[in-house]
């Protein structure tokens, strides 16, 4: 089981249990369901709605005869509603939150290295490829073309960057995970130095758009562009 598979299945079913003992090796799958679990206490706390016991006033004696029967009034379902609208806001919200979805960021660098921290699970070392069919739903053929054979893909899935769907990427480098973002979109006069925490990169022109390329402090910058550049075609 992949970090793909094991978040879908979590996130389908929390109570779900992980017989695979994948989120026992991955660092990324642990902080994931930390992140569902404290997701679902605060859904789980803003449904616990109190609700005041009934009490019935003390009537006085009526006679009977002077009574006249009301007809029955339908039971208002607004109170629910608005607690289940709520609810669903405050999910949606924290959801966002966790995403960085609607989370502003002052230049394309910066939203490129906060992209980083939204995916940890896709910066591992391995050496399992992705599927062509998973390449493939990451990158169509009407955006780019990736050479396979120039470098070992681990990790693809789509994403946004400033709005637009970019291709997200990972290939394994010298000295570990390599991400790549192919921002078709995104064009830039000369090449924009990335520096991180751990990590340092470059986003560079290509053609009409250009390509971010982040990696390990240690990782040779020139070599890995050069191969980058190389492996990619644009066909948008």
């Amino acid at each position: 089981m992949n970090c793909e598979e094991y978040r879908q299945a979590l996130t389908a079913d929390p109570a779900w249990t992980d017989e695979t003992g994948h989120a026992a090796a991955c660092a990324g799958c642990q902080a994931y369901t930390r992140k569902l679990q404290s997701l679902n206490l605060e859904i789980a706390r803003a449904m616990q709605i109190e609700v005041p016991a009934l009490a019935m006033p003390d009537l006085p004696d009526i006679d009977a005869a002077r009574v006249t029967t009301l007809p029955a009034r339908r039971r208002s379902w607004a109170p629910l509603w608005f607690a289940v609208a709520a609810t669903v806001v405050l999910a949606a919200s924290i959801s966002l939150r966790m995403s960085g979805l609607f989370v502003t960021y002052d230049t394309l660098a910066e939203e490129v290295l906060a992209h980083l921290d939204h995916e940890p699970a896709s910066l591992r070392v391995t050496e399992v490829p992705v599927s062509d069919d998973r390449l493939q739903r990451a990158l169509p053929a009407n955006v780019a073309v990736f050479d396979r054979d120039r470098a070992l893909v681990t990790y693809a899935n789509p994403c946004i960057i400033n709005g637009h769907r970019v291709p997200h990427l990972v290939i394994q480098g010298q000295y570990g995970p390599v991400t790549i973002l192919l921002m078709p979109e995104e064009r830039v006069a000369e090449s924009i130095p990335l520096e991180g925490d751990s990590v340092r990169g470059m986003i560079v022109p290509v053609g009409n758009g250009s390509i971010a390329i982040i990696a390990d402090r240690d990782e040779p910058l020139d070599p890995l562009r050069r191969n980058v550049i190389e492996s990619i075609t644009w066909t948008t």
